[in-house]
């Protein structure tokens, strides 16, 4: 399965990097000229970064691109918090709508996924423009496919990769030592232990994250989950609604309430309410004990089969007034120096999108001096990232969850 899926992928991201036009070659300069002008117009713009505040850890990391990008551009780089992406997408729609082409009050937005599928099918996004990014010829697209497909959608240029996350799970190690490592185990130690497992409500992403788990390993044919839901969605998750009504009655609270988000269980398996938070931070449970909202022992874990991972994006709107700067930010945050501290647990702790092969020996040891705290699993424990299904399934699981279970 696991090669037929990789074929799958190769298919799929064949037109990919070809479809994408060198805007030097367009104009006729070198790529070196043409990117010397843009940073020069970037310097002295301003560039308002829609993404998520939920976290304080990634508002750290991202405080302190505002403060490389102003040191060695000159860009003023306003981080705009917010708790949904789709906030971000409904308004540039909205501009869009107004017949506001031109100096739109979005320049960039983290991004991946439904929300990125929506701006492309809406016309929304600047581009292509990731292969006049100096950086881009770093990025491993032959290892890490989701670099170049997002959420199984071609992203034939239009967003820049900054980062990979993979659902981990979290628990403490003294009090359970050996977690359930797959989804039936899960039900069988939440059979055995009533009120101890939860999950959170949709439309939180980690919940939904778990849902599409779930899916993963219940389904009888998992890489129909690689192409669009259609019509076949009722019958290829009736397994999954029918763990999910098994299982509720042994929740956290008999189900009958869940946590708003990852956050929340972290912090119920802190106060002892729980036994296991899930995560798309490889890095979460040590930075949670640094921050003094897990205790020492705890630890990370995956399902044995593999667990969900995919790459998220920065993407330009197609009306953005500083697009010039908005390409040097997400080109900074393709660099070795932002992805080498991003993979650092101090400070975020996620997945970098680079091939170690392309960078220079100066840029390799940034990535072999990284300490790993013994919460957060190497890449050999991470084992199989399964790779996420097409957006379609997302947005049609969380409408079906909370028309059952959201009253």
């Amino acid at each position: 399965m696991r090669q037929n899926m990789r074929n799958f992928f190769q298919k799929l991201a064949a037109p990919v990097v070809a479809g994408v036009i060198s805007l030097a070659a367009l104009t006729g300069t070198t790529f070196a000229e043409q990117w010397e002008k843009t940073v020069v117009l970037a310097n002295g713009q301003k560039v308002y970064w829609n993404a998520w505040g939920g976290s304080e850890t990634y508002n750290n990391y991202i405080s302190w691109v505002v403060d490389r990008v102003e040191e060695d551009y000159g860009i003023e780089l306003i981080h705009v918090k917010l708790t949904d992406t789709a906030d971000a997408v409904r308004r540039v729609l909205a501009e869009k709508s107004a017949g506001r082409d031109e100096n739109g009050s979005i320049d960039l937005i983290w991004i991946n996924g439904e929300n990125f599928r929506q701006m492309k099918e809406n016309g929304l996004l600047f581009g292509p423009f990731v292969e006049n990014l100096p950086n881009f010829k770093l990025i491993d697209t032959d290892e890490k496919p989701s670099t170049i497909l997002d959420f199984t959608l071609p992203t034939d240029g239009y967003e820049s990769p900054w980062g990979m996350a993979q659902l981990i799970f979290i628990h403490d190690h003294a009090r359970v030592p050996n977690p359930p490592k797959s989804i039936s185990a899960f039900m069988e130690y939440a059979k055995a232990n009533p009120g101890r497992v939860t999950y959170p409500a949709l439309p939180d992403f980690t919940g939904t994250t778990f849902m599409k788990q779930v899916l993963y390993e219940v389904s009888d044919n998992p890489s129909r989950l690689l192409v669009d839901a259609g019509d076949e969605f009722d019958q290829e998750t009736e397994k999954l609604w029918a763990w999910l009504d098994e299982i509720r009655p042994y929740l956290w609270r008999e189900g009958k309430q869940f946590p708003k988000n990852g956050d929340e269980m972290i912090q119920l398996l802190d106060d002892g309410e729980i036994d296991f938070a899930y995560s798309f931070n490889v890095g979460s449970a040590s930075n949670a004990i640094q921050e003094g909202k897990l205790p020492e022992t705890a630890r990370s874990f995956v399902m044995e089969n593999g667990t969900i991972g995919n790459t998220h994006f920065v993407a330009i709107p197609y009306n953005s007034a500083h697009k010039q700067a908005a390409q040097v930010v997400a080109n900074f945050l393709m660099s070795p120096e932002a992805q080498a501290r991003k993979q650092d647990p101090e400070y975020w702790g996620e997945i970098t999108v680079l091939s170690m092969s392309q960078l220079k020996d100066e840029d390799k040891a940034r990535f072999n001096t990284i300490p790993r705290h013994e919460a957060t699993l190497s890449n050999d424990e991470l084992g199989k990232s399964l790779s996420e299904p097409h957006s379609s399934w997302m947005t049609m699981i969380e409408a079906k969850w909370l028309s059952k279970f959201g009253s």
